[in-house]
């Protein structure tokens, strides 16, 4: 018997290992990311009702538990949790629009009619100081003219209100729909994210951790300690007579909402308004509130509201809110913290890792490893 060596394996030629696997890598991998990107349009339209239902299904599912608890049908317990939320949510928004565009129209004729008047121009006059200053915004500022267009203005943003209400229920609608499942199928999409998730188990719990308390800190550490100072803003608004209370209370919500900008830039020119009217109490109070009540309520609340959860910078924080409505609208409120939020969780995880290498690669080695060696 002639002893036969074994045949050695012949390398492929370039043409055929080009042709194999590798090409089919790469055209999975091109398919892959361009049906993400197209995914991604697709998505686009729907991002708004998806942060908000996010973050209402981040916020209620702690009670969404306790009522699971209670009613072992998961789609009773989301259809019955998402009915309790929509009366917290869409019954005051509802009315504060209503109340909102009347208020716009009453509020722009009265301060149409102020202006028009002239008796601003009158108190000014009876001080020598204020006189040159009164005709000198006379003569720079079309003032009448001003209070038409802002009165023209309100108008037609009320009716841009009126016109985009099916469009704004249709975004109720639509994220309620979203929310019932994300309040439902949680257990499986966590699974699911997870899953794909190319992070560990234990690094994939910290970033969803930390998601989770930047969206509480950015809707009790932002819009409710926001929402409470244009609260406080408009009753005072109100006690004092003022023109649309409820309108420039929520001015000074929105304001607040913006880090570094806040409720003064509201009340600070109406109590200058109130001097130039000669009201100096009312003037008084209206300072003494804004700074006393209304400033210090996002001093004190915030820390009990936030504590440690949004480990963001003021400038970052500015950056991401401003950034994010910029980019993404009113979702950007939600969206810009929490892009923010995710980056900087994902730079964290790199940079551990890159220490924790170089720690391994200058170690030295053991004592009885180097006796080997020299051995």
């Amino acid at each position: 018997m002639e002893h036969r060596q074994p045949k050695q394996p012949v390398a492929a030629p370039a043409g055929e290992w080009a042709s194999g696997s590798h090409v089919r890598t790469v055209v999975v991998m091109a398919a892959t990311v361009f049906g993400g990107y197209l995914c991604y349009r697709m998505a686009v339209p729907f991002l708004p009702a998806l942060s908000w239902a996010l973050a209402l299904a981040v916020l209620f599912t702690p009670f969404h538990r306790w009522l699971e608890s209670r009613i072992r049908h998961p789609s009773a317990a989301a259809l019955l949790s998402i009915c309790l939320i929509g009366l917290l949510v869409v019954v005051p928004a509802v009315f504060v629009g209503q109340r909102l565009i009347v208020e716009s129209a009453k509020g722009a004729e009265r301060i149409r009619d102020e202006i028009g008047s002239g008796d601003w121009r009158r108190v000014m006059e009876r001080e020598p100081r204020l006189a040159a200053l009164a005709g000198e915004i006379d003569r720079q500022m079309d003032l009448p003219g001003s209070a038409n267009a802002l009165t023209a203005w309100l108008s037609g943003a009320a009716g841009s209100i009126v016109r985009g209400s099916i469009f704004q229920m249709m975004g109720f609608v639509l994220t309620f729909y979203l929310l019932f499942f994300l309040l439902r199928d949680r257990a499986a999409a966590l699974r699911g994210l997870r899953s794909l998730s190319p992070l560990p188990k234990a690094e994939m719990d910290r970033l969803l951790l930390r998601v989770g308390d930047t969206i509480h800190a950015t809707i009790y550490g932002t819009l409710v300690v926001a929402a409470l100072q244009g609260l406080l803003g408009g009753l005072m608004f109100w006690w004092l007579g003022l023109a649309a209370p409820l309108l420039w209370g929520l001015i000074m919500a929105l304001l607040a909402v913006v880090p570094v900008l806040g409720a003064f830039v509201i009340w600070a020119p109406a109590a200058l308004f109130l001097v130039l009217d000669g009201s100096w109490g009312k003037a008084v109070i209206l300072v003494l509130w804004g700074m006393l009540v209304v400033g210090t309520v996002d001093n004190l609340l915030r820390p009990v509201l936030v504590g440690n959860r949004l480990k963001l910078h003021t400038v970052l924080s500015f950056i991401s809110v401003v950034g994010g409505l910029m980019q993404f609208g009113p979702a950007g409120l939600i969206l810009g913290p929490v892009i923010l939020t995710i980056t900087m969780v994902l730079l964290e995880i790199r940079l551990h890792h890159q220490e924790t290498e170089g720690g391994r690669q200058e170690c030295p080695s053991p004592p009885e490893d180097q006796g080997k060696r020299e051995a």
